[in-house]
């Protein structure tokens, strides 16, 4: 991308910047510098042959549960915004992708699909183009804009029929997703062995995102009432090998404005809130090391194409030569050959009479060793000797087809191109990335 043209997206982004958290604009700018422009990292990538993904803007957090645990309702409270309906009735049968944008808009399955590429893959589950949604709102409240949330079907037990494989669509999106988290409602529901037989399945590959939140627990009753719940969650938990490790940690949470009157329970949904904080730190912190990395890897292979092109190059011309050197021995020695069959057939006089007497004399002088060496050759030999000629010529054809085999060189444009390109991330790139990380390590101090 020109100077001029990235100084007018600068220009016209101005405004919009004004009201974006730095996070936000680093995430932007970094996914900027992957797509915008044919000198993106992902152009460059692409001319090389080299497979590179675009980081996110956003990450993803999938929540999970049986059917009444809170999801929606904590989606709710956390964008400050009425999205998801809530109830004691199985409100959510598909996904929802709720999300932050420029207007209130809501997607169906084709237009989700287009909006999350990613998803294409989760199209070979049956049928789930018609349950699969995406909500966009305004909302700029907490940590929102940098945040997608995945509400995900009740999860319930029993002769329950989903229009879907849920179990399967759910682990499948557990893959695409930064955080997982598991709500457990103290009603009756919190053991629902759908819900840990998809968390167990969850924890085989990403253990590390799984979150464990006891949700609702103001209507748990006393605190004693609680820890009953919990130690019934945790020994369901336990009986199951793969979610049986140390250090397991449930934090209680209620909505607030949700709660029950005159309600001592602890209210732990702030922890919700740092788990995400949590995880876009990391995250920001992975996409900048990843943007630092991917230019190294560029500049790595833009310098391995270039050498291999001069060492080809070399080698090249090495062929040549030594096309030069076997065509002409052999040539010339087919012309010998050829040039002493003639001469043998012609007398010197008529020769002379041609090419005149000093002339004449030189091409005799010339050829009288060939001419001495066939003589040489008894009678019974000559079609061995001519054989061995032969052989000898073809021979040579043969090498110098051989040693001629020319390596594949980058064309003119193509080098000038790509070292244009390694200049580039070099100069523009490479410091723009330290500039970003500079500016998220000076936020993170001033915060502190």
């Amino acid at each position: 991308m020109s100077a001029s043209r990235r100084s007018r997206r600068v220009q016209g982004g101005n405004t919009e910047s004004l009201t974006q958290t730095t996070n936000e604009v680093i995430l932007q700018d970094v996914h900027q510098i992957y797509t915008e422009g044919d000198d993106s990292l992902l152009s460059v990538a692409e001319e090389l042959d080299i497979q590179m993904e675009a980081p996110r803007k956003k990450i993803n957090i999938m929540l999970i549960g049986n059917h009444s645990a809170g999801k929606s309702s904590f989606i709710n409270w956390y964008i400050e915004e009425t999205i998801q309906k809530t109830g004691v009735a199985i409100e959510t049968q598909g996904f929802t992708l709720v999300t932050s944008g420029k207007r209130r808009e809501t997607l169906t399955g084709n237009a989700t699909i287009h909006f999350y590429p990613m998803l294409k893959e989760l199209l070979a589950t049956d049928k789930i183009i018609d349950y699969i949604a995406t909500e966009v709102t305004t909302s700029k409240q907490k940590r929102f804009p940098l945040v997608t949330f995945i509400d995900t079907p009740g999860l319930v037990d029993g002769e329950m029929q989903y229009p879907f494989n849920v179990d399967q669509a759910i682990t499948w999106m557990g893959q695409k997703c930064d955080l997982i988290f598991v709500f457990f409602d103290p009603i009756g529901q919190a053991l629902c062995k759908r819900t840990l037989n998809i968390v167990e399945k969850l924890n085989e590959h990403h253990g590390d995102k799984i979150r464990f939140y006891l949700s609702k627990a103001d209507t748990a009753g006393t605190e004693t009432d609680r820890q009953k719940v919990l130690m019934q969650i945790v020994q369901e938990l336990c009986k199951r090998p793969g979610l049986n490790k140390a250090g397991f940690d449930m934090p209680t949470i209620f909505i607030p404005n949700l709660a029950a009157d005159k309600q001592k329970c602890i209210n732990q949904i702030e922890e919700v809130c740092k788990d995400i904080d949590k995880s876009i730190a990391h995250t920001l912190q992975s996409i900048l090391n990843t943007l630092d990395s991917d230019c190294n890897r560029l500049v790595s292979e833009i310098d391995q194409s270039l050498a291999s092109d001069k060492a080809n190059s070399s080698s090249n011309l090495k062929a040549h030569s030594w096309w030069i050197l076997f065509s002409t021995l052999g040539y010339g020695l087919l012309l010998m050959l050829i040039c002493n069959l003639i001469l043998s057939s012609l007398t010197k006089s008529f020769v002379s009479s041609v090419v005149g007497n000093s002339t004449s004399d030189m091409v005799f002088e010339v050829f009288q060793p060939v001419k001495d060496l066939v003589s040489s050759v008894p009678q019974d030999s000559k079609y061995h000797y001519w054989g061995v000629i032969l052989g000898i010529n073809l021979l040579f054809f043969i090498l110098a087809k051989v040693m001629s085999r020319l390596k594949p060189r980058l064309p003119s444009k193509t080098k000038k191109l790509r070292a244009k390109r390694r200049q580039f991330i070099l100069d523009e790139l490479k410091p723009k990335q330290e500039a970003m990380y500079k500016k998220y390590l000076q936020q993170c101090t001033a915060e502190d």
